[in-house]
């Protein structure tokens, strides 16, 4: 049964599973989990009534799971998933322009070797991504400018010592346990907010985005039981502090655990962060080991004030107020029916547009558009 606290449901669209959405002006971008399905374009000018404006597949093998926009530019992953595939196809990012967003037309494909590109950040300009790269364990930081869509151009690359293998470097001997690999990098100004995995995370400076330098790192180096899935700064507090979310993911355990969690940590230092709080939704069992995503996904990557939207797994939306980053507390949720044929939701993704209305993906099956009376 539906829960809805502070929040109501405006429309819905019925639609394959998503990875991740994201809106730019009055166009939803949905970025689906399984091949055929790539990318969906919906007109939400009427978000009661959303209207599909184009489609793009994606091979058998492969998927898109991933979308940003911003000045007219779509960029999309592709990314291995395992079994047979198109023999023709590589991993790495399409870049397409969407001034018509009915007509999103092909600039480029970018491609990489391997597994292809995970997750990213867009700014119009950069585009930091997360690739697997030829002579490198796991994927690693690299930046792309695509100020000329048509000849998208590496500018800059870091890694997490070890993964250079074909430069020498001794990859650490427990691999197997506790891939390295980097998951998601997020631009905050100056300053690459990057997800490890089960390594942690990694904050860098890119005011020279040819030359990534580190400023901190914060490995967990297998201490917890859960990988670090996004790393994404709040706006700053009236005292001038700084606070950063960082989302543990309720997958890849490296043992038995109760479901993941977040973490709040002060960053005002830069170089020193420090965790000052931890959030986990009301009435989940701390203690006992459940089920893979039962507990947090992801917060959105949009903010708008100090009430995050994060998707948290089988408990669908949670909006949680930061206003006091050392007090979080939840002041909304909306958690959905699951879809047709599943026992329970899998809420993926969120995000938020310029209206306040909330767009919540689930990774089986539809999304919902979630208004609320905290923004």
């Amino acid at each position: 049964m539906v829960e809805a606290v502070n929040t109501r449901l405006i429309g819905h669209i019925d639609c394959p599973g998503g990875g991740q959405v994201w809106v730019d002006g009055e166009t939803l971008y949905v970025g689906h989990m399984r091949a055929p399905h790539g990318t969906s374009i919906y007109d939400v000018a009427d978000p009661a009534s959303p209207r599909l404006l184009a489609s793009l597949e994606m091979p058998a093998g492969w998927h898109s799971h991933k979308v940003r926009v911003a000045d007219g530019l779509m960029i999309v992953n592709h990314e291995r998933t395992g079994g047979a595939e198109a023999a023709d196809f590589t991993g790495g990012l399409g870049i397409y322009d969407v001034t018509d967003p009915a007509n999103p037309r092909l600039a480029a494909k970018w491609p990489t070797a391997g597994k292809g590109v995970h997750r990213y950040d867009f700014d119009g300009r950069f585009a930091y991504i997360s690739p697997t790269v030829e002579g490198y364990v796991g994927n690693i930081v690299m930046i792309l400018d695509l100020s000329d869509p048509a000849n998208p151009r590496e500018v800059g690359r870091w890694w997490a010592p070890g993964q250079w293998r074909a430069g020498g470097e001794d990859y650490p001997a427990d691999e197997a346990a506790l891939s390295m690999r980097c998951h998601h990098p997020l631009r905050f100004g100056d300053r690459l907010h990057v997800s490890y995995w089960h390594h942690g995370f990694f904050i860098l400076d890119i005011a020279d985005p040819s030359r990534p330098v580190l400023i901190a790192e914060h490995d967990n180096g297998g201490k917890r039981a859960h990988p670090t899935h996004s790393c994404v700064v709040l706006p700053e507090t009236q005292d001038g502090r700084r606070a950063m979310i960082v989302a543990e993911e309720d997958v890849a355990k490296l043992w038995p655990a109760p479901p993941a969690g977040v973490t709040l940590y002060d960053i005002t230092e830069p170089a020193a962060p420090a965790p000052i709080s931890s959030f986990q939704v009301a009435g989940l069992d701390a203690d006992t080991p459940q089920p893979a995503m039962t507990g947090c996904h992801q917060p959105s990557e949009r903010l708008n004030g100090s009430v995050v939207p994060f998707a948290w797994f089988a408990q669908g939306l949670r909006l949680v107020d930061l206003t006091d980053p050392a007090r979080p507390s939840e002041v909304g949720r909306y958690v959905p029916d699951p879809p047709d044929g599943f026992e329970r939701v899998c809420s993926n993704d969120v995000t938020i547009d310029s209206r306040g209305l909330v767009y919540l993906a689930d990774r089986q099956a539809g999304v919902d558009i979630v208004g609320t009376s905290v923004y």
